[in-house]
C-alpha cells in the first residue's frame, strides 16, 4: 500500500516538475501543460493512475489548491475594496448567470430531451465557470488587475455565492416530501457558515496569528495559515457551499492584518503545488472512451456551451464599458464549465433528478470545455497580434495644452489636483485602479484609467504639450518605471515626485528627477514642532530646531546619494538598520548642538 502511494506520488511530482517547464518553453499556459500531463497519466490513457475513484479522491484533495488560491487573492482585497465592487459582483455576475441560463435552458431541453425544470437546473449549473482555471491563467498572465480581469473576478465571485440557491433547488425539483423545508435549511446552513467565517476572521484570526507569531516558531505560523484554509473549507463544505468562497472571505478579512505578507509567503508554495495537482486531476478525469463513443454529441455540446457563454460575456463586457479587445478577452477567459458543476450534477444524481448517463455526459462536456480555455486564450492572443487596429487600453482623454499630468490619484495626487483646480490650472490625472477611477469620477473629478508608465498612454495624455508631470504613484517600482519612461521620452518635461523614503529618493535621483518630496517628512517636522512647543520651548526655538534638522537631514540625504546602493544592501539586515538609526540620532544631536552654538 505504502509502495503504491509513493509510486503515485512520484508520478504526480514528475508530472508537475516536467509539465510546467515544458509549457513555459513552448510559450503556452502552465495550466495547459498540467491538463495534458493529466490526460496522459490518467486511467483512460497510459494508466499510471488506474482507477476512476482514485482520480476523484485526488481531485477532492487538490480542490484545496483552489481554496488556497482564493485565500491568497482575498489577502490582497480588503473588505472596504470588496464592498466597493458590490455593483460589479451582483450586477455583472448576476446578469451573466441569468442571461446564460435563459439561453442554455432551451438548448438543454431540446438537445438532451429534459423537462423544463431540469433543463433550467442544468443550464444554471453550466452557467458557472471554473474559478481555478480563470484566476490561475489570468494571474499567470498578470491580467487580474486589468479591467477584464476584475470583471472576470466579479463574475466568478458571484457564481460562488450563487451556490446556495442552486443547491437549494435540487430538493425542490426532486420528487418527495419535505423538499421545501430541506431547501430552507440548506440556505440557513449556508448563511450561517458565511456569518461564522466573517466573525472568526474579524475577531479571532488576528489574535491567533499574533499569539503564534510571538512564539517565533516559523513552522507554527505556516501550520496556522494552512489550518485556517482547511478549517474554513471544511466548514463551508459541511454547509454545502464552495470551499473556495469561504477561503476567499477569510483571506479578505485578514487583508488588514500585519501578518498578511508572512501568511502569503508561507502558503504560496502549497497553493502552487496543489493547483498543479488539481489541473492534472482534471485532465485525468477526462473519459476518453466516452469521448470516442460520442464525439459528435460531446463536441457539439461543448461548442454550444462555449459559444453561448462567450457571446453573453462579450455583450456584458461591452455593456460595462470594456473596449472590444478587453470584452473579447473576458469572453474567451470565462466561457467554460466550472468545477462546481461536478458537485451540482452529483447532488442532482443523488436526488434522482438526473440519471448516471447524463451525469457522465455532462461531466465530459464540462471537462472538455475546461481543456479548451487555455486554447481559446491563445487564439485571442493571436487575434490581438493580427489585428491592425489594436484597441488602446486606456480611457479617451481630451486634447490638452499647457496642462499638468498627475500620475497616481491617491491621497497625495488628489490634494495636488484640488489646489490646481482652485487656481484654474488644467490637469489630466491617470490611475491604474479602475475602482479608484470609478469612485473619484462620481464626485466630478477628471480622472482617466491608464498606466502612466506606458509610452502610448503618455502620448494620449499629451505629455509633449504638458507644463509639468506630478509623480505621486504609491508603489515604488511602478513610480520608478514611470519616471524612467517620462525622463527618457520627454526630457524637457519637469517632474515633481513624491517618494516613500530615502532609498526611493536616491533611486529617483539616479533617473534624473530633481524635485522630490518624501511623503511623511514635512508632516513629521510639523508634528515635531508642535511637540517642542508643548514641552515648553518658544515658537522661535521650536522653529529653529526643526529647521536646522531639516537642512542637516536634506544635506545628508544628498551626500548619501553617492553610495546609496551600498546602504540598500546594509539595510537588508535588520540589526544593521538599528545600528544605523542609533548613529543617525547621535549625529543629529552633535550637529544640532554645534550649529546652535555657532548661531549663539
Amino acid at each position: 500500500m505504502t509502495g503504491s502511494f509513493l509510486i503515485q506520488a512520484a508520478v504526480f511530482l514528475a508530472a508537475a516538475a516536467i509539465a510546467a517547464p515544458i509549457a513555459k518553453k513552448l510559450n503556452i499556459s502552465s495550466v495547459l501543460g498540467y491538463l495534458t500531463a493529466g490526460v496522459l497519466i490518467g486511467p483512460f490513457s497510459l494508466g499510471f493512475v488506474y482507477a476512476v475513484y482514485q482520480v476523484e479522491s485526488i481531485l477532492h484533495i487538490a480542490e484545496y489548491g483552489v481554496a488556497l488560491l482564493l485565500f491568497l487573492i482575498g489577502l490582497e482585497l480588503k473588505p472596504r475594496r470588496l464592498w466597493s465592487m458590490r455593483g460589479s459582483i451582483f450586477g455583472l455576475g448576476g446578469s451573466q448567470v441569468l442571461v446564460t441560463a435563459v439561453l442554455l435552458a432551451p438548448a438543454a431541453a431540446l438537445g438532451l430531451h429534459l423537462s423544463w425544470p431540469v433543463a433550467v437546473f442544468v443550464a444554471l449549473a453550466l452557467a458557472l465557470s471554473s474559478t481555478a482555471f480563470v484566476l490561475q491563467v489570468l494571474e499567470e498572465k498578470r491580467e487580474l488587475t486589468t479591467r477584464h480581469g476584475r470583471a472576470a473576478f466579479s463574475i466568478l465571485l458571484f457564481q460562488d455565492l450563487a451556490a446556495i440557491p442552486l443547491i437549494a433547488m435540487v430538493p425542490l425539483l426532486a420528487a418527495g416530501g419535505g423538499s421545501e423545508r430541506h431547501s430552507a435549511l440548506t440556505v440557513l446552513y449556508g448563511l450561517g457558515a458565511i456569518i461564522i467565517v466573517v466573525v472568526m476572521g474579524r475577531y479571532v484570526l488576528s489574535t491567533l496569528y499574533r499569539l503564534v507569531a510571538s512564539t517565533g516558531v516559523r513552522e507554527a505560523m505556516t501550520a496556522s495559515a494552512l489550518l485556517t484554509v482547511v478549517a474554513v473549507a471544511l466548514l463551508m463544505e459541511a454547509a454545502g457551499l464552495s470551499a473556495a468562497l469561504g477561503a476567499f472571505l477569510a483571506g479578505a478579512l485578514l487583508a488588514d492584518s500585519p501578518y498578511r505578507h508572512q501568511i502569503e509567503a508561507d502558503i504560496a508554495p502549497f497553493e502552487g503545488l496543489l493547483l498543479g495537482l488539481f489541473f492534472t486531476a482534471v485532465g485525468m478525469s477526462l473519459n476518453l472512451s466516452l469521448l470516442a463513443d460520442e464525439p459528435l454529441a460531446i463536441l457539439s455540446a461543448v461548442a454550444v456551451l462555449l459559444s453561448i457563454k462567450a457571446a453573453v460575456l462579450f455583450g456584458l463586457g461591452r455593456w460595462r464599458g470594456l473596449d472590444t479587445k478587453s470584452a473579447r478577452r473576458l469572453a474567451f477567459a470565462v466561457p467554460q464549465g466550472g468545477e462546481f458543476a461536478f458537485v451540482l450534477f452529483a447532488t442532482a444524481f443523488g436526488a434522482n433528478l438526473i440519471d448516471r448517463q447524463l451525469v457522465e455526459f455532462l461531466t465530459v462536456v464540462v471537462t472538455v470545455s475546461m481543456l479548451a480555455t487555455p486554447v481559446l486564450l491563445l487564439l485571442d492572443e493571436m487575434l490581438a497580434k493580427s489585428s491592425k487596429a489594436e484597441t488602446r487600453p486606456y480611457d479617451e482623454m481630451p486634447e490638452e495644452q499647457g496642462h499638468v499630468i498627475i500620475a497616481g490619484f491617491g491621497r497625495v495626487g488628489q490634494i495636488v489636483a484640488r489646489i490646481l483646480r482652485a487656481r484654474d490650472i488644467p490637469f489630466t490625472a491617470l490611475d491604474l485602479s479602475s475602482e479608484q477611477v470609478d469612485f473619484v469620477a462620481r464626485f466630478g473629478n477628471e480622472i482617466y484609467y491608464g498606466d502612466a508608465s506606458r509610452l502610448d498612454i503618455l502620448h494620449a495624455a499629451n505629455a509633449d504639450k504638458a507644463r509639468a508631470f506630478v509623480l505621486t504613484i504609491d508603489e515604488v517600482e511602478a513610480s520608478l518605471k514611470t519616471a524612467e519612461m517620462v525622463r527618457s521620452h520627454y526630457p524637457d518635461l519637469p517632474i515633481y515626485a513624491r517618494a516613500r523614503n530615502r532609498q526611493h529618493v536616491h533611486r529617483l535621483m539616479d533617473i534624473g528627477v530633481d524635485i522630490i518630496r518624501r511623503e511623511t517628512f514635512l508632516s513629521a517636522l510639523d508634528l515635531s514642532r508642535q511637540v517642542l512647543r508643548g514641552l515648553g520651548l518658544t515658537d522661535a526655538e521650536a522653529v529653529r530646531s526643526t529647521e536646522l534638522f531639516r537642512k542637516l537631514d536634506e544635506r545628508r540625504l544628498y551626500d548619501d546619494y553617492a553610495h546609496f546602493t551600498d546602504i540598500e544592501k546594509l539595510q537588508a539586515n535588520a540589526k544593521r538598520q538599528s545600528e544605523e538609526l542609533e548613529e543617525l540620532f547621535e549625529q543629529d544631536a552633535s550637529e544640532l548642538d554645534a550649529k546652535t552654538s555657532e548661531d549663539q
